[in-house]
């Protein structure tokens, strides 16, 4: 229960205001501070409302809003010393007080005032949680961890900093910052040359906009930003909603304009908090729609086939009836870490960690513990690479809402799984050039259980893949035009501090004669167009026509290609889309089904210039290969 709830409680207490007139002076530094409290001058309204009640020591208007206004404040022995107060004369202010001690880590007086009113409540069920709450924080102040978590210092100002993103060589920290508690927007610091931050600069349009942008991250490889953005509400109210998932590129430095993630992923509500697995192909997200447990709850999206799967939710053993937020995987693919307010906890909203047990399965979260986690709200967090430090957003040293920065040395039952950086380039390995969007499939080399998908990077043909330690691991590289490649990587005597240097070569497919490949047929597609026209069905029933009598040992391969504007994860999934389309006309001519092999390359392979119109449509097409 949070500040909201006490206010509610507060509010009924008004209804109970004794009988006698309130004094005319007391009331009327009541209204004074209530007009300065509106005015956001706080400390002149405080200061009035203490007047008042010294005026009238029973009025129980004055009592309730000053005590409230002080737990909002994060001032919980004030609070306290208010609604002791009320409490000496009227037991409906008994909740707020034992709350207010509990915040003030008086938890052994608050059990007291718990145990000596709880039993005749007409509803029990928040006097139990906040005993809980008194008897988690007993126990969690009794083990603290060694560590003390501190503020970052130069990154946070007087508006609210949230949602700490460490980039993976722990040079770079990206942010969101709250201005003026009206705009939201994504700032970058940097490590100073004493081990510090610096202050934090913003980081400018494309990806910020008028709209509000938070809870950004950044992908393990640098090349994606995922990203939450509000005030999107579309003209019919249902074709976006208020907060939905966005996503930009950069193959260097300039960031793409963002796009949305359609309505696969996003809905009319609440879609906002990404993460993204450090494969690329696994979406964690917050959404409060339909099949959820209570509140906002935790989604996973899986990227298979070219395509966003439905997202499912994460299960009971993560979520709960209250609010699951502010997921964050560790690239060891295995650790994950959250905030929630359904859990025992300090109190607010708490940091928790679990560990992946299967491919949708979880260990019972743990609380974070004491210090990480305080009687203030702790809201978004990451860890950096080696797993040995947190960054975390807090608003403890302030009012409710207005949180800063804080780092700490994380525990090591807490610590993620150690892990390697391999990185790299694939090539061609008669003419040495790069080659962007290789597909990289690792698998376990004892199981061969397939763990990880990714693919080289647009821009420069490289890579940058983290992996747990100490196993050994196959790799299976493949692209288009290219033979397929593949070798076994050992990281159990692989330095952990240091990346792990590995370029790939591949061989040009055409570097021995392939076996009579023939392109039969190509399809060309209009800008974002994903149908086939009469025309294109006709094409391809002529193309195919001579192949129907001998079908015995044919194999057909349909490849989708889209031009290079855009982001890649949607050009895979439009290219995989466009060939899809193609192998059903296909299977509905005659042909079986397992002899075609679909894929989509993306803006792999382009058959002509990008720089124009006419070499982009060349580029937007399907082709169907004949392979006998």
């Amino acid at each position: 229960m949070g500040l909201r709830s006490l206010l509610f409680i507060c509010a009924l207490l008004f209804s109970f205001a004794l009988m006698a007139q309130v004094p005319p002076r007391a009331q009327k530094l009541f209204e004074q501070a209530l007009v300065l409290d509106a005015k956001k001058k706080h400390s002149e309204a405080r200061l009035t409302m203490e007047k008042s009640i010294a005026e009238y020591p029973t009025y129980i208007d004055a009592i309730s809003i000053l005590g409230t206004w002080y737990f909002s404040d994060h001032s919980f022995r004030r609070s306290a010393e208010v609604f002791q107060k009320g409490y000496s004369f009227d037991k409906k202010f008994a909740f707020p007080l034992a709350k207010s001690l509990v915040y003030s880590g008086s938890t052994s007086e608050a059990l007291g005032i718990i145990s000596a009113n709880s039993a005749g409540a007409a509803d029990r069920g928040p006097w139990d949680k906040l005993r809980t709450q008194a008897q988690f924080i007993q126990q969690a102040m009794n083990v603290p961890w060694r560590d003390t978590a501190y503020n970052m210092g130069r990154p946070n100002t007087s508006d609210a900093e949230m949602f700490p993103w460490i980039s993976h060589d722990q040079q770079t920290l990206y942010f969101t910052r709250r201005m003026n508690n009206t705009d939201e927007d994504f700032f970058i610091t940097s490590v100073d040359s004493c081990g510090g931050w610096f202050t934090g600069t913003n980081m400018g349009s494309p990806p910020n906009t008028l709209n509000q942008e938070s809870a950004q991250m950044i992908s393990a490889d640098g090349h994606y930003l995922f990203f939450m953005q509000c005030e999107n509400r579309s003209i019919n109210g249902w074709g976006q909603g208020g907060c939905d998932l966005y996503m930009a590129y950069r193959a260097d430095s300039i960031w793409s304009v963002p796009q949305s993630f359609g309505a696969t992923i996003n809905t009319p509500g609440y879609e906002g908090m990404p993460c993204l697995s450090a494969d690329n192909r696994d979406l964690y997200f917050v959404s409060d729609r339909a099949g959820g447990f209570g509140g906002l709850d935790i989604w996973i999206a899986k990227f298979r086939n070219g395509l966003w799967q439905h997202p499912v939710n994460a299960g009971s053993q993560i979520n709960t009836a209250g609010n699951e937020t502010a997921p964050f995987l560790h690239i060891d693919n295995s650790t994950f870490y959250f905030a929630s307010d359904g859990q025992a906890g300090m109190g607010g909203t708490d940091l928790f960690m679990a560990r992946r047990t299967g491919d949708t399965t979880w260990t019972k979260p743990v609380n974070m513990g004491y210090p990480i986690n305080s009687t203030a709200d702790e809201s978004s967090l990451s860890v950096n690479r080696p797993g040995d430090t947190l960054y975390f957003a807090s608003d403890r040293d302030s009012v409710a809402g207005n949180f800063d920065l804080y780092q700490m040395r994380l525990p090591s039952k807490l610590r993620p799984i150690p892990v390697n950086v391999v990185k790299g380039y694939v090539f061609d390995s008669l003419s040495g050039g790069r080659l962007n969007y290789a597909s990289i499939r690792i698998s376990d080399a004892e199981t061969e259980e397939q763990l990880y998908h990714f693919n080289s990077n647009r821009g420069d043909g490289s890579f940058m893949i983290t992996l747990p330690a100490g196993r050994a691991y196959k790799w299976q590289i493949d692209r288009v035009s290219y033979k397929d490649g593949g070798f076994v990587l050992d990281l159990s005597e692989i330095d952990l501090n240091q990346p792990y240097l590995h370029n790939i070569p591949l061989l040009p497919s055409d570097y021995i004669a392939p076996v009579n490949d023939t392109t039969v047929l190509t399809i060309f597609f209009p800008v974002s167009g994903a149908s086939l026209s009469d025309s294109d069905k006709a094409a391809i029933a002529q193309a195919m026509s001579p192949w129907l009598q001998d079908k015995v040992g044919l194999q057909i391969q349909v490849n989708g290609y889209t031009d290079n504007t855009g982001t890649p994860i949607i050009n895979e999934e439009l290219s995989f889309m466009r060939a899809g389309l193609v192998a059903q006309e296909i299977v509905a001519l005659g042909f079986d089904p397992l002899s075609i092999l679909t894929e989509g390359w993306g803006e792999a392979d382009p058959v002509d210039t990008n720089d124009t119109e006419e070499g982009m449509q060349l580029n937007r097409r399907v082709e169907v290969v004949i392979r006998r």
